[in-house]
Formats: C-alpha cells, sequence, structure tokens
C-alpha cells in the first residue's frame, strides 16, 4: 500500500509526444524505473500521443507490406538493453531467439521469425510486432506501479506552450469521434517525433503544379508504406527519383507485390534470380545522381563484424588532443579533413590490402609478408604536417604490383563519373555489369578486401557520431565536410539494400522492367504530352516519359522544412528555434535540427534559453548528433552505436530527479 492516497499526493505529468521506437525507449526506461523503486512519494501521470499504434508508430507498422525489409540484420537493432534477468524491455534478437516472447503472432509472423536469423534482413512489419511488444510490456509494468499512471492517447499534438512552471498541450484526436482540439497540462515534454512531413522544395513545387493542371501523378517524398502504388499502372512507364532503401521497397512492391516470381536459378552471384512477370508490373525508369543504386550489403551476420577493428584511427588520442588544447583555446575542434579522414582512410586501405594478401588462391604475391610490411611501414610513418604524404607513398608501392588495383575511397561514390554512354542499351549493360560485381564482392563477405573495407569505413563512421555527439568536431567541418561527402560515400556504400535485393534488381533489369537513367539526371515537364521527363547528360538516348513520378526518398529532416502543424507552432511562437552556427567568414548559417542544450538534450526557445522541461529525442537533434536516423545497436550500451538508448536513459533519470526523486544511483548500470 502506499503511504500516501493518489488524491494527497503531489502529482507530476510527463507527456511523450510520439510513440514510435524513440518513445518506445523512454517508455523501457520509466519500466525499468518501476521495477527498481517500488513506490514513489509522487504520483507520476505519464500521457503518450500518437495517432498511430504505439510502439511501432508510423513507420513500424505490422500491417504494412511484407516485402519491405529493414535494411540491418536482425542481430543489429533494438529500443532496449539487452535484457539479463527480468527486465521489461529486450533486443530484438532476443525476441526472435523467444519465438516472439509471448507476444501474439498470426502464422505469417511466426513463420517469419522461424526464419529469421542474426544476418537475416526481415520484414519491417515483423520489427513492429517486436516494437509493439516491447511498449506493451513495459506498460503492463507500469500500470502494476502503485504511483504510476499511463494513458495513451491517440491523437496529434499540434501545440506545446510555457504556462507558467508548465506546457500546455494543445491536440486533436484521431478518429471520427475528434470533436476539435482538447489540451491538457503537464510538468514535462519528451519530443520523440521520429519522421515528418516536409515542405516540397521550388523544383518540387514546380514539377506538382505541373503534373495537377496536367492530370498526371506526382509522388512526393513520403513513408514507403504511405505510397499509393495504385497509381502505378501495369505495363506502363513510371518514373523514381532515387535509388536508396525506399526505391528498394517500391521496386518489390511493384513486382512481388504484384503476383510477380523471383525463381532461384543459380548459386553464382549476380545470376541468382529470373524474374517470371505476372503481367501487372509497370515499367520502372529509375534515376539516382550518382547513376546506380546504394551499395547492397556484405552477407555477414552483424552490421559491424567483430574481425573489423580501427588500428590507425583512435579516437581517444583526438580526444585528448582536443582536451589539452581546449586548455589554450576553448574553440579548439577537429577538422575531419585534418585529423580524422587522414587515419580512417589508413585503416581502410589497410582492411583492403591486408585482406588481398590473405587471399591465396589468386595471389601472385611472392611474399605477402613483407608486402604487408611495406604498406604497414608507409600508413606507420610519422610525418609533419604533410598528412597525406603517405597517400602518394602507398600509391607509388601499390603499383609495383600489376595484379593489384588502387582503391580510390572517394570514387566509389561516383562509378560512373566523368563517363559518357552511347545509348540506352551500352548503359544498361554497365550498370548490371556494376551490380554484378557488387553482389560477387557482398557474397564474399569479410573474405572479400572490397567488401572488408566498406565495413571497416562504417565501424569509422559509428566512431565519427560518438566524437559529434562529444561535440569536438568543428561545427563548419561537421557539416561541409562530414555530412556534404563523407556522408554520401558511407551511406551509399553501407546503408544499402541486403544483397537480394540487388540480386532482385538485377533480374528486373534483364527482364526489362526496370531502366537506368543515367548519372546526373534531369528532370522536367513536357506540357505538349502531359508527362514528366527525365534524361541523363551522360547517356545519348531518347529522353524519358511518364505520367507518373515518384519521389523515392524520405521527407526532408530538416525543422524549418518540416511542415506539421506542431514543428510549425513550436517555431512561430518561438518555442523553439532552429540551430544556427557560424562559418569560417563569419556568417551565420542554419541546422537542421532544433537548436537543444546539455545532455539530456533540452530545448532552446527563440530568445536563446533553454526549457526546464522539454526534452528532444532522435531525428531532430541532427544538429548535435549525426546520423539520427540509425537504430540503437544491441549489446554494449556504451558503444556509440546505443546512443539514442542512453538519451531515453538520461531524460528519464533527469524526470526523475525534477520529480524530486533521485535516481541516479538506482539505475546507474541499469543499462547494462
Amino acid at each position: 500500500m502506499s503511504i500516501l492516497s493518489e488524491e494527497t499526493q503531489p502529482q507530476y505529468n510527463i507527456a511523450i509526444i510520439g510513440a514510435g521506437p524513440r518513445g518506445t525507449s523512454v517508455i523501457e526506461r520509466l519500466a525499468k524505473l518501476a521495477i527498481k523503486v517500488p513506490e514513489l512519494a509522487t504520483m507520476v501521470r505519464v500521457t503518450v500521443f500518437d495517432p498511430y499504434r504505439p510502439g511501432s508508430g508510423h513507420v513500424w507498422s505490422p500491417k504494412q507490406s511484407p516485402h519491405f525489409l529493414m535494411n540491418t540484420p536482425a542481430s543489429f537493432p533494438t529500443v532496449a538493453p539487452e535484457r539479463v534477468v527480468t527486465e521489461p524491455g529486450l533486443s530484438f534478437q532476443q525476441f526472435v531467439d523467444n519465438h516472439g516472447d509471448g507476444h501474439p503472432l498470426d502464422e505469417r509472423e511466426a513463420t517469419t521469425l522461424r526464419n529469421t536469423r542474426r544476418g537475416t534482413y526481415p520484414p519491417r512489419a515483423i520489427y513492429g510486432c517486436y516494437l509493439e511488444h516491447v511498449y506493451d510490456s513495459c506498460v503492463q509494468v507500469l500500470d502494476a506501479h502503485p504511483n504510476i499512471v499511463v494513458n495513451y492517447v491517440p491523437a496529434e499534438v499540434i501545440a506545446v506552450r510555457p504556462q507558467g512552471i508548465g506546457y500546455q498541450l494543445e491536440y486533436e484526436v484521431s478518429g471520427p469521434a475528434n470533436h476539435g482540439t482538447e489540451q491538457v497540462t503537464v510538468d514535462t515534454v519528451v519530443l520523440a517525433l521520429g519522421h515528418q512531413s516536409s515542405e516540397l522544395n521550388p523544383w518540387q513545387k514546380q514539377l506538382q503544379r505541373a503534373a495537377e493542371q496536367a492530370e498526371a501523378i506526382y509522388l512526393p517524398p513520403a513513408v514507403p508504406a504511405d505510397v499509393d502504388y495504385s497509381n502505378f499502372h501495369a505495363g506502363e512507364p513510371a518514373l523514381l527519383r532515387g535509388m536508396g532503401l525506399n526505391f528498394f521497397d517500391a521496386m518489390a512492391e511493384l513486382t512481388l507485390g504484384r503476383g510477380g516470381i523471383f525463381k532461384e536459378v543459380s548459386d553464382q552471384p549476380g545470376q541468382r534470380f529470373e524474374y517470371i512477370a505476372s503481367g501487372q508490373e509497370p515499367q520502372l525508369i529509375a534515376a539516382s545522381r550518382r547513376g546506380t543504386p546504394y551499395w547492397g550489403k556484405p552477407v555477414v551476420d552483424e552490421f559491424i563484424p567483430a574481425e573489423i577493428s580501427l588500428r590507425f584511427f583512435h579516437a581517444e588520442d583526438l580526444i585528448i588532443k582536443v582536451v589539452e588544447a581546449r586548455r589554450s583555446n576553448p574553440e579548439s575542434a577537429l577538422s575531419f579533413a585534418r585529423h580524422i579522414w587522414p587515419q580512417l582512410h589508413r585503416d581502410i586501405l589497410w582492411a583492403y590490402y591486408s585482406q588481398c594478401a590473405s587471399i591465396e588462391a589468386a595471389n601472385p604475391i611472392e611474399d605477402p609478408t613483407a608486402f604487408l610490411v611495406g604498406v604497414e611501414d608507409i600508413l606507420e610513418a610519422e610525418h609533419h604536417e604533410g598528412n597525406q604524404v603517405w597517400l602518394s607513398e602507398l600509391r607509388t608501392y601499390i603499383e609495383q604490383f600489376p595484379h593489384l588495383s588502387w582503391l580510390d575511397i572517394p570514387s566509389l561514390a561516383r562509378p560512373f563519373d566523368q563517363i559518357g554512354f552511347g545509348s540506352h542499351e551500352e548503359y544498361q549493360h554497365t550498370v548490371r555489369e556494376y551490380l554484378a560485381g557488387n553482389a560477387r564482392h557482398s557474397t564474399g563477405g569479410l573474405s572479400d578486401p572490397l567488401s572488408r573495407a566498406i565495413m571497416t569505413m562504417n565501424a569509422g563512421r559509428m566512431v565519427i557520431k560518438d566524437l559529434v555527439t562529444k561535440g569536438i568536431l568543428d561545427e563548419q567541418s561537421r557539416i561541409e565536410e562530414v555530412q556534404a561527402h563523407f556522408e554520401p560515400l558511407v551511406e551509399g556504400l553501407s546503408s544499402g539494400p541486403p544483397l537480394e535485393r540487388i540480386e532482385q534488381l538485377l533480374a528486373l533489369s534483364r527482364a526489362s522492367l526496370v531502366h537506368f537513367i543515367g548519372p546526373e539526371p534531369e528532370f522536367g515537364f513536357n506540357d505538349l504530352s502531359g508527362k514528366f521527363t527525365a534524361s541523363s547528360p551522360w547517356v545519348d538516348t531518347d529522353v524519358y516519359e511518364a505520367k507518373v513520378l515518384c519521389e523515392a526518398m524520405m521527407p526532408a529532416n530538416r525543422v524549418l522544412q518540416n511542415n506539421t502543424a506542431l514543428i510549425t507552432q513550436l517555431l512561430a511562437e518561438k518555442v523553439a528555434r532552429a540551430h544556427t552556427w557560424r562559418n569560417a567568414e563569419g556568417e551565420r548559417m542554419t541546422g537542421s535540427g532544433f537548436d537543444v542544450v546539455g545532455e539530456p538534450y533540452r530545448l532552446i526557445n527563440g530568445e536563446g534559453l533553454a526549457h526546464r522541461g522539454v526534452f528532444v529525442l532522435g531525428l531532430q537533434l541532427s544538429s548535435a548528433q549525426w546520423g539520427t536516423a540509425i537504430a540503437a545497436q544491441a549489446g554494449d550500451t556504451t558503444d556509440p552505436a546505443a546512443q539514442t538508448l542512453r538519451d531515453a536513459e538520461q531524460i528519464v533519470i533527469e524526470i526523475a530527479r525534477m520529480a524530486g526523486v533521485n535516481l541516479e544511483e538506482l539505475l546507474a548500470g541499469s543499462a547494462k
């Protein structure tokens, strides 16, 4: 029994806006608190707002097409630390191993779990089942606590306004019973908003207007499950701009989802499938700036296998260097191009050439040990300020071995840079060769030199994420070097689809159901024909035309571009502001995320003051973190890949402190 009755207890009200993965992580940490503290002097009321089902939220609905696959293996993602004894949460792999952990499953879902291994890329719908299970299990724990009440409201919050020492929320309840807006006052708000809709850019708006006037169909950037695929008609051409994950979702839905079959006919990489058409497929005309899709992932069981290590990129040394420099200059920071990339570049090349030397079957190196000593000597050599001198020395050294080619890392992001193609057929053939090469390399997994190099670069990305979060990377370098140049490189090579999708794309290309436009595509609208147009300056062929143009990409993750009622209100009423920074010329530049301060991240208002009780979690932290869309990794929660779990824990600790309970000691180590 509680010492105080509910009526006489002091109360503390928490609002969690957004009940997708990040909001669910907060609920899970609160449930962990409930287990550790069986009685509270304060009555804690938690209200969860989301128009979508809590747990899965908008993106991860179990009701979406089973053809939409995750782009990480089952061993990677989680919204909770791995269960050790009786934790309310668990990792996704544990959910799989426990056959759903008691969550009700239909026959298809149960079969999916039985067929899921550590290296499997399961449907997003089954991950949605996991998210809902974690949410429901944690709410059950919270509901059993005598001093915690959880209430889910299926609503869209449209405004958050400071009121006294708390905040007033305005929201619209979803469904036919909606009778206008309602309000509630709370002490603390957690913004776990996830993906938000955005304004189109000027050129997209122009295409949209032209389509409306000509009765053509323009499909803007969207969550794949929100796209109306009935707009794609059998046998008719349709343009898709973007060849990342959204493209592969559309490709699968418009083939497998239309009754087509990928028949396995070979065990040779690049030749695995033959496509048997149903006759309901459209003609897909695909374009991206690089002219190719994202690189298909290597066949390994882990997102970053334990065999991948960094021997030259030492984050600890760089952190110490910055700390020492800040004793005399508080503004000291790292430059990606000067301090980070030369080290990571060494690791990537070492991974590549050391693996080349280990391949005995096709290894004409007379003395592999001596070869590696030569590579190592160049990579480890001390230089003064010429920190790129080693690169030309290594290239000269590699030229002594005719069978080895130079691995030009930056060019991997531009495989057809400055190359012209004389016909449509020539370009299709070249892309198929490129994709078949992808299949060969990725099938090799850890034994393939290029795959090993790519996985090493991905390991470096996770370390760089941590350096950005620690605030020791110069902001201009982060935006102009990391996000503008390194991010497209590492995303294009490490964030692609499972290899199965590349094999399927090859089969569709051979069946002439997918056509590739070419690098640097140019889109327009032909008012005479009433169709969209697309062409590449590097491919000499007729202009493509279609009545449908689909932007195969997610809405922009920029708060100034997001057009939801809540973000618009927060910015317009100066409850929040976008982050800004100054470049080397002193110009004020705008960042992509909210302006926040501290850890946990508190929202900063339009006057530059931090809110006492508004915390930000997830995608809108993109000005304080890098790679905010990447899920938290299961396993060691001190790893940079588990940042969102630590963010959720810090928020819960701080909220508890504000509610009058000191939980830091109780929760210390609870994420282990």
